[in-house]
């Protein structure tokens, strides 16, 4: 299904635990399936979130190449950003375990960004984090390590492992301060059509606990049971659909 600018803009209007919230109503998934784990750091919590389309490598830096450079695989890696349904987020697996080097920094950054990547994700370690903060590049990492080593790209644009998420070439990923989750593309419409009704009906509590005036526990509980079967309705509502 085609995901439009104007659909990805809109994803990137929600936080990520928004998106993952509004994921659980369709049912599509086990709730702890779907999103990174814990281990990957979003670098710079200050950025809106990111919002694009898998494009993965794996990663080593333990040892030397068989043969070409430290940058011999980037032409292919941004070759194939044309082919994505939209902008690109570099997906690297780090092969070596525990990581050794940075998998990315400054160049390689700013090179996907000038094609058109909206941010990059590892388990493995980055570097140049204040120079890639500068050009406004989102980063998700495992690590921060200051050496490049030997570091080299290889197995370009097939399913990798990162953070416990198994991510194939194209999949639709959401990252934010809170973590990295993917989106199942075809659940994208119907996830806009319900956000804003998802986030206002967390008003229901939010409204009362963030007033002013003094709490009670009895008041708070009968919002919450409202809250909870208002939800019910929305989830009811598009599982029948």
């Amino acid at each position: 299904m085609p995901i439009s600018p104007e659909m990805l803009a809109q994803l990137a209007k929600y936080d990520t635990p928004t998106i993952c919230n509004i994921i659980e109503l369709f049912d599509v998934r086990p709730r702890n399936r779907g999103y990174m784990d814990s281990r990957i750091k979003c670098n710079f919590p200050e950025m809106k979130p990111m919002v694009g389309f898998a494009a993965t490598a794996c990663f080593r830096s333990d040892a030397p190449p068989v043969g070409g450079d430290a940058y011999g695989s980037i032409q292919q890696q941004i070759a194939q950003f044309p082919d994505l349904p939209g902008p690109a987020i570099v997906v690297f697996q780090d092969l070596d375990d525990p990581p050794v080097a940075a998998v990315f920094g400054e160049v390689m950054c700013t090179t996907y960004q000038a094609f058109g990547a909206a941010g990059l994700v590892t388990n493995g370690a980055g570097r140049d984090l204040d120079q890639v903060r500068e050009i406004g590049f989102p980063v998700f990492t495992g690590s921060t390590c200051c050496a490049h080593a030997y570091c080299h790209s290889l197995h370009i644009g097939i399913p990798v492992r990162v953070g416990g998420l198994m991510v194939n070439q194209g999949d639709l990923l959401h990252g934010d301060v809170n973590g990295v989750t993917s989106i199942p593309i075809d659940l994208v419409p119907r996830l806009l059509d319900v956000a804003d009704e998802f986030v206002g009906l967390e008003a229901i509590l939010l409204d009362y606990v963030k007033g002013e005036g003094v709490k009670s526990v009895d008041k708070f509980s009968e919002l919450r049971v409202k809250f909870q079967g208002e939800v019910k309705k929305l989830r009811d509502r598009v599982l029948s659909q």
